[in-house]
């Protein structure tokens, strides 16, 4: 039966040939293969158009990923210059309360500015938190060189050599991120 199919296709194509010239039947069988050429390097080509295309579109999506992720960081982080310099205004604050004698915090007259210096530092802390802005613990902790910068060791015969046993300056972060290092004396073995 293959036969009667293969004679069928042989009649067929010498029909489409008739009235061809001699010489250019012989490049007919050539003409079939080089067509399959053409296909299967057009087939090729369009393989790697889709490719091209596919990391064309990872690429353009990496951007885009990256161009979200450096906006929402401007935006969480916008308030970074603004924070390190009110922060000298909080510690100048802080060190004027400290700085209070016990006896004029008694003094009638004194009272209400020490209580207005009070709230102020006491809004300020909020607006930190607010922003997220937040102090970073440093007192009795062993040293993070991430987070506090070590100024002095002091000898100690109380506290692990290592541990955080002054705090000269307090430190910040801003959401995730170091804002201020802590300023801090570590404990070393007393002599």
């Amino acid at each position: 039966m293959t036969d009667k199919k293969s004679e069928t296709a042989d009649v067929a194509v010498e029909k489409e040939l008739e009235g061809v010239p001699e010489h250019l039947k012989e490049d007919a069988p050539e003409t079939g293969n080089a067509a399959e050429a053409k296909i299967a390097e057009l087939e090729e080509a369009l393989t790697a158009a889709k490719q091209d295309m596919l990391y064309a579109q990872a690429e353009t999506q990496n951007v885009r990923r990256r161009m979200e992720k450096e906006a929402a960081d401007a935006r969480a982080y916008a308030a970074t210059g603004f924070a390190r310099d009110i922060l000298s205004v909080s510690d100048n604050l802080t060190r004027a309360l400290e700085a209070i004698p016990p006896e004029l915090r008694e003094d009638d007259k004194m009272k209400a500015l020490i209580t207005g210096l009070e709230a102020t530092g006491r809004e300020l802390e909020s607006v930190f938190a607010k922003n997220g802005i937040s102090r970073i613990a440093a007192m009795g902790l062993p040293l993070d060189p991430n987070q506090h910068q070590a100024m002095v060791e002091i000898p100690s015969a109380d506290a692990e050599p290592g541990t955080i046993v002054a705090e000269m300056q307090a430190g910040y972060m801003i959401k995730d991120r170091l804002l201020r290092p802590a300023l801090v004396g570590v404990a070393k073995k007393a002599d």
